[in-house]
């Protein structure tokens, strides 16, 4: 019986890239596998040749003989030779494991993702909490903090054998890092028990880090705070978070800005607000204000007579500076119209003379109860 084409039997189109020959060859695994099929007598012979078509496709030098000659190309006469050119010279351990990780990987832990015989181990990153005030983001600052981390232990340079030897490979995996059993139809990879995924182990571990090649320490950084910072604005500090294992690369340190409430401003974004009391008076006959601005200076802002609570003025350029440069925000002057209390009774004589007198002068409440007897009247009728 004729061959199946190797492209139809995992699914996918003669021009598929390697990723997609790979996700046609893990849903095929996954669909025709022996365990999941015990009813379906076809579907070994079927899951073998999906490993075949596999094990040609995806090695560049065979895929490229097998679109010029096809089948062919893997039969006598064509230069091919078991284990190399012949599609069936590959075991199934080494097509599926390609995938073993897409399928099992949480399963057993990761699988082979971070494979061992790799000695050093990249550090962890960092993250640092900084609390700032509304002027600092302003202003921008330099600011030094401390911060207790990992860092490569000095008596053994970061390798965590004692004197500073190298660390031997591991007996029980030879350096890989992981050892594999045989589980029926499958090869099962797990993380050596003996070293720990690292590959390597150290006899005479280091006094002063215990064998893993660093130490915990408080440091000193100073950090740089642009102007413009925002709460949510993170800094990027590389290399300076904890020291890696046995001589690895440190990770890094990632400083998370929040910028503390003040106590005349509300921000919102580069934009400022600010709600500033205005005396009756001043707001029903107009005038100027001194108004403060968050650099220290100070603004004098013009009041119009009939201003009323919530009337908002802009002071342009008074707000924050923009991040990554360009225009800086607005200020918002924001007028709160305030009541006067604890009158004397010749205040309250005074007022009410002038209540007398403004009955046209109140636009607002005239329209407003002048809607509110039209409702009685039809509620009435």
């Amino acid at each position: 019986m004729s061959k199946r084409d190797y492209y139809e039997v995992l699914g996918v189109s003669k021009g598929a890239s390697a990723d997609e020959i790979k996700k046609g060859y893990r849903q095929k695994a996954k669909q025709l596998h022996p365990d999941r099929n015990a009813d379906n007598p076809n579907a070994e012979a079927e899951f073998k040749e999906a490993n075949e078509a596999y094990e040609v496709l995806k090695d560049a030098d065979k895929k490229a003989a097998y679109d010029r000659f096809g089948h062919a190309a893997f039969e006598g006469g064509m230069g091919g030779r078991p284990g190399a050119g012949h599609p069936g010279g590959g075991d199934f351990a080494s097509a599926f494991s390609d995938v073993f990780d897409d399928l099992f990987g949480d399963i057993m832990g990761g699988g082979r993702r971070g494979g061992g015989g790799q000695r050093a181990v990249r550090g962890s990153d960092l993250r640092y909490s900084l609390r700032i005030t509304l002027e600092d983001a302003f202003n921008g600052m330099q600011k030094t903090i401390q911060v207790t981390t990992a860092v490569g232990c000095e008596t053994c340079n970061g390798s965590g054998a004692e004197g500073g030897a190298e660390p031997q490979n591991c007996p029980t995996c030879a350096g890989m890092g992981k050892v594999r059993a045989s589980q029926g139809f499958f090869t099962v990879e797990r993380t050596c028990p003996t070293c720990s995924g690292m590959g390597q182990i150290i006899k005479n571990p280091c006094k002063g880090c215990g064998g893993a090649g660093r130490v915990e320490k408080e440091r000193s950084l100073s950090v740089n705070i642009p102007a413009g910072v925002e709460t949510g604005t993170r800094i990027r500090l590389a290399g300076e978070g904890e020291a890696g294992m046995r001589g690895g690369p440190s990770g890094d340190l990632y400083i998370f800005i929040e910028v503390a409430e003040h106590q005349l401003f509300q921000r919102d974004g580069p934009s400022l607000y600010c709600r500033v009391p205005v005396s009756m008076i001043t707001a029903a006959i107009g005038g100027d204000i001194e108004v403060p601005t968050i650099d220290g200076g100070r603004s004098r802002v013009k009041v119009p007579s009939g201003s009323q609570s919530g009337r908002q003025m802009r002071l342009r350029g008074k707000g924050m500076p923009a991040l990554r440069g360009g225009t800086a925000g607005d200020m918002m002057i924001e007028l709160a119209v305030e009541t006067p209390v604890n009158l004397t009774s010749r205040q309250k004589e005074l007022l009410g003379e002038f209540e007398k007198l403004s009955e046209e002068n109140n636009p607002e409440s005239s329209g407003f109860f002048k809607k509110v007897k039209t409702f009685w009247d039809g509620m009435t009728s």
